[in-house]
């Protein structure tokens, strides 16, 4: 590889989790796509490495490659502020971005985890979300344009610099949650929103996890219109001080968050407060302006091992479950979405793979739901479809598309849920 092209000191995380013989850090477009072509053609894996937040994401690769750093592509290629759309380098870090959008009074309302080191590319790869995907969805929803270089080291676009564009096949979507096993990102264009002035969160306490489906049935009727709707279980429903001690007759939490001008979120938060109080709810705890930010920060980060997709209306039903399974496990989940993050316990976490297989695995079927295993931790032996699941209804297509992206099979080899 090129001289200029080596990184000193490669992150230590990223070293630990791949099997990397070196790392290089091109500093273009044309580069990153020499890098790729060249080691196509020596047959020697390629590893993408963003702000390697989300290495342990997927199965570990066992395959020696060469990590493939997009820190250089940083910079911010052409924002319209007028036309609430930003293009920027698949390297620049997600808190740059939300520094420049600020400038305008804009931002990508999206919850990411280590802001400062995720990346933009990283971020469209992994296609995880956070609490903020109740009002306004995940990374999918705000790619309109993106720029990579497929395993033969082609670069390749789709989409386009505007909202509306009927540009080819739908690439944005398809590269988003992809892992870096289709293509290595280079550039991404995105839609932007309205920056709100403030924000605010209203908690409550649930005796048991039945009240909890109530008030979520009654959100639908709701006259406020929340941006997240948390429920925290097990120990998470007691490890944020901002809420303080919980009763010890309470069994868990139930957030509602608002966003808007300072006035309306006011009445937002007083307006929920008196549905809940009309149905017998209490205590109620407001976590006002300036505590809100730590909180969003706090719901954002929660670390767990495994992520359940349930429909909205078994949330409740899957934590109860998952609490009988693990009652030391701490539970997040996006309720209003049907999304459950479970940190297992020790004991649990000990016994990562058996637990997968036999505990969790028939508990999701149960639900008609699906699962996947955030984090493969040092030591534990999982299968692809102990991480992955079972295939689904769209893997012999999605095995084709694969072949086509990457036909031999060196973009992150062995991460993701198809054969390379």
């Amino acid at each position: 590889m090129p001289e200029g092209w080596r990184l000193q000191s490669p992150l230590i995380a990223v070293t630990e989790t791949l099997p990397l013989t070196e790392t290089i850090a091109p500093a273009d477009e044309a580069a990153v796509a020499a890098a790729v072509r060249e080691a196509s053609e020596a047959g020697t894996p390629v590893y993408p490495i963003g702000g390697g937040t989300r290495q342990d994401y997927g199965l570990r690769p066992t395959r020696p490659g060469i990590g493939l750093s997009l820190a250089k592509l940083n910079q911010v290629v052409d924002y319209p502020a007028d036309d609430m759309t930003i293009t920027v380098q698949a390297g620049l870090t997600m808190a740059e971005l939300a520094d420049c959008l600020s400038v305008q009074g804009q931002r990508l309302p999206l919850d990411v985890p280590q802001p400062h080191r995720a990346t933009v590319g990283g971020v469209v790869a992994t296609g995880l979300g956070g609490p903020r995907r109740y009002a306004h969805g995940t990374i999918r929803d705000y790619v309109i344009g993106i720029r990579a270089v497929d395993g033969l080291g082609t670069a390749f676009s789709g989409g386009g610099r505007v909202v509306k564009n009927a540009a080819g096949y739908n690439l944005c979507r398809l590269m988003a949650g992809s892992l870096g096993t289709l293509g290595v990102i280079t550039q991404v264009t995105l839609m932007v929103r309205p920056l709100p002035e403030t924000s605010a969160l209203l908690v409550c306490e649930l005796p048991k996890l039945d009240a909890a489906e109530r008030l979520l049935a009654g959100l639908v009727h709701t006259k406020t219109l929340p941006a997240a709707v948390e429920l925290l279980a097990g120990s998470a429903a007691q490890e944020n001080p901002a809420m303080g001690p919980m009763l010890s007759s309470s069994v868990a939490r139930l957030i509602v968050a608002f966003e808007g001008s300072r006035p309306e979120v006011d009445w937002l938060v007083r307006r929920l407060a008196d549905e809940w109080r009309q149905e017998g709810v209490s205590p109620l705890t407001t976590i006002g302006h300036s505590e809100a930010g730590p909180m969003w920060d706090w719901l954002s980060e929660f670390p767990a091992h495994v992520q359940i997709n349930v429909s909205p209306g078994a949330t409740t039903d899957m934590v109860a479950r998952l609490l009988r399974l693990d009652p030391g496990a701490a539970i997040q989940a996006h309720a209003g979405n049907g999304v459950i993050r479970l940190r297992l316990s020790p004991p649990m976490l000990a016994e990562l793979g058996e637990v997968i297989r036999s505990r969790l695995r028939p508990a999701v079927a149960v639900a008609e739901g699906r699962m996947v295993a955030l984090r493969c931790p040092n030591g534990a032996q999982l299968t692809r479809q102990d991480v992955w699941g079972p295939p689904g209804d769209g893997a012999t297509v999605m095995q084709a598309i694969k072949d086509r992206f990457d036909p031999k099979g060196l973009l992150n080899p062995g991460r993701f849920a198809y054969a390379d």
